[in-house]
């Protein structure tokens, strides 16, 4: 199994953090197999595009509540990482309390 488990929505409050909040946090290694998803489709375009992070941060975005780390964004990231058999991913984690 490449994900702790597949989620299907957040199930943490909405905490309105902006992309310039998300780019304060510095980014840390999380092990995929301490994610919880969020979503459980991935757009294959976006897996498969050659830049995929042209627009978007560079890491990904993990939310950690009641001891869980959520991914919230960067699902396409965190599958590419395991593809290329890698089991640690990079994100930026913001914790909310819960």
């Amino acid at each position: 199994m490449i994900f702790k488990r597949v989620g299907d929505g957040r199930p943490y409050p909405e905490h309105g953090t902006t992309q310039r909040e998300w780019a304060a946090l510095p980014p840390r290694p999380i092990r995929l197999d301490q994610l919880v998803t969020t979503k459980r489709t991935l757009d294959l375009d976006t897996l498969l595009a050659e830049d995929s992070t042209y627009y978007g941060d560079l890491f990904a975005h993990v939310v950690e509540y009641q001891n869980e780390l959520y991914l919230e964004d960067g699902l396409h990231r965190a599958l590419r990482a395991a593809l290329h058999q890698r089991m640690v991913l990079h994100a930026r984690v913001l914790r909310l309390k819960g």
